[in-house]
């Protein structure tokens, strides 16, 4: 065994004895292309969504060092058609490029030594374990030839597991000559006729972004791509579907719904709901629920990306902060680092580092859950985004000035966004309405969840916002109307008896009637407000 030709189980070993969630069927999906067209798979997916867990369990099942079937014998894999067929049947190279780039870098040697590490590596490991290649054959020749075998070793063909593929391409965004000597290196393997049909039974790869859509990776085109935007048949291995979480929350005891808030969110056509899984295994371990999204690289600096100068960006920010879908087009992003040309590129990169999950129907974007949300609020009120600090100074300020009662500041404000984030056509519909309150509330998620429409009575309030159980605020009912004045909209929730529907919840009741004259000229309508407390008591 190796630590990168034949690297045995012992990896995965560590792995199932350790809460394991058992996602071998994965391995099935891979057999099934083992020997066909479709052999190349490259799966693109956020850091901390299990990518090196699966590289591992691939290694283990596929090399040919090892008797895997007890990690495996109990596993779901174990009753596919295709279990014994390719179980330790193959040599396997398996390595992760990060660990080449950390170790030229702590020898303090470029990052073009990178893709020569990786050759040399790889040859002095496979000139260790086969007496009968000759020390002085290139990597590629040293695979050929281990495929062919000899008397004593039967040849098998390589299955290439490597986990962060893009990494290389990633940390030298600047440096062409880099990226094309280890492009080069991957054409070799994967787009050479003399070598791929001959060696390669399959390869799986893993990285953050998507394959560039410029022609400059020309080496990895003939792999099968799986993204955060089209995962396919892959969308429920991107991380723990809501059966699994289910069954970690009962065996740790863990409040399921607190862990859906957090860390669901993610939705596919192959997977409905899709959790953070390093997030959901910390918080049942740890019995607290929090941001365990750490950033690991300037790949995915949140920071730097909402804060790039498109034109509607900040206004986008804004809105999913505030809980809305927003519309983007994925199909422009050029897949890099670098290439931006409109806010919808920003929107895209951050859904493939999974600060955004994407509705393929729909066509929208959102923030997934409480953790994401935490971290959107946390960067922006660390960094320099004048606009957006502002915007959450002005929401905090309008939840104060809601429940002490300030009307006309309420009004003000109200007006305020009403007038800046609506276009005159579309002013006095509904959802604009209902996304004017949103906007202008939206630091709401640090005390409060957001309802709209909660059935209540008679009618549905327009949002409703219901404290958390530890924060001790009131409840908000908030109606924003045109052509009717404010004391008849707080009439109006009065009739539709939502005081009464909150009474179980042992809160005080704040009503806001918020109304307009639609068909005053625009920059003129001016907003009117009034606030009532309903005092309630626990039954």
């Amino acid at each position: 065994m190796g630590t990168y030709i034949n690297p045995g189980n012992a990896s995965f070993a560590e792995i199932v004895e350790d809460d394991y969630i058992d996602k071998t069927n994965l391995i099935d999906l891979i057999n099934n292309r083992i020997g066909t067209n479709k052999k190349l798979i490259c799966i693109s997916r956020p850091r901390r969504f299990g990518k090196s867990f699966a590289a591992k369990m691939l290694a283990s099942y596929y090399d040919c060092s090892c008797d895997s079937h007890k990690l495996f014998d109990d596993k779901k894999i174990a009753s596919c058609s295709t279990y014994e067929r390719y179980l330790n049947k193959y040599n396997v190279i398996c390595f992760d490029v990060t660990s080449f780039i950390s170790s030229v870098r702590r020898k303090k040697k470029p990052l073009s030594c990178v893709t020569d590490m990786i050759v040399e590596s790889l040859r002095k490991e496979l000139l260790g374990m086969f007496s009968y290649l000759d020390k002085d054959m290139s990597l590629t020749d040293c695979i050929l030839r281990c495929v062919e075998g000899d008397e004593d070793n039967p040849g098998r063909k390589f299955v290439f597991i490597i986990d962060e593929w893009d990494a290389i391409i990633r940390e030298s965004k600047d440096d062409a000559s880099v990226q094309k000597q280890y492009l080069d290196l991957l054409r070799e393997w994967f787009k050479n006729i003399a070598f791929t049909p001959k060696t390669v039974a399959a390869a799986y790869m893993t990285g953050i972004l998507p394959i560039k859509k410029d022609g400059s990776q020309s080496a990895i085109s003939d792999f099968d791509e799986y993204t955060m935007i089209e995962p396919e048949e892959f969308g429920e291995y991107v991380g723990f579907t809501e059966d699994e979480v289910k069954k970690i929350c009962d065996d740790k005891n863990a409040d399921f719904s607190l862990m859906k808030s957090w860390y669901d969110g993610y939705s596919f056509d192959e997977a409905e709901s899709v959790y953070n899984p390093n997030s959901v295994i910390k918080a049942a371990r740890r019995n607290k629920f929090a941001s365990y999204w750490i950033q690991t690289s300037s790949a995915d600096a949140l920071m730097e990306y909402i804060s790039l100068d498109y034109s509607g960006l900040t206004k986008t920010i804004a809105e999913l902060m505030a809980g809305i879908e927003v519309n983007v087009t994925t199909t422009k992003f050029k897949n890099d680092l670098t290439n931006f040309k409109s806010k919808d590129d920003v929107i895209t990169l951050l859904i493939h580092l999974g600060y955004l999950a994407y509705d393929s129907a729909k066509k929208t974007a959102r923030i997934p859950n409480e953790e994401i949300r935490q971290e959107f609020q946390d960067t922006i009120r660390d960094s320099e985004h004048t606009a957006t600090i502002e915007r959450l100074k002005e929401s905090d300020k309008l939840f104060e000035d809601t429940i002490e009662g300030n009307e006309e500041a309420v009004a003000a404000q109200i007006e305020k966004i009403h007038m800046e984030e609506t276009s005159p056509i579309h002013y006095n519909r509904e959802d604009s309405l209902r996304s004017v309150i949103k906007l202008a509330y939206y630091t709401y998620r640090d005390n409060y969840v957001q309802w709209e429409e909660i059935p209540a009575g008679n009618g549905y309030a327009d949002i409703a916002y219901l404290p958390k159980y530890d924060s001790g605020y009131p409840i908000l009912v908030i109606e924003l109307k045109w052509n009717k004045d404010a004391k008849t909209a707080i009439d109006q929730i009065k009739n539709r008896q939502y005081p009464e529907s909150f009474k179980g919840f042992g809160r005080d009741i704040i009503l806001v009637g918020i109304t307009y004259d639609k068909d005053e000229k625009p920059g003129q309508r001016k907003h009117f407000c009034r606030i009532e407390k309903v005092m309630m008591e626990n039954e």
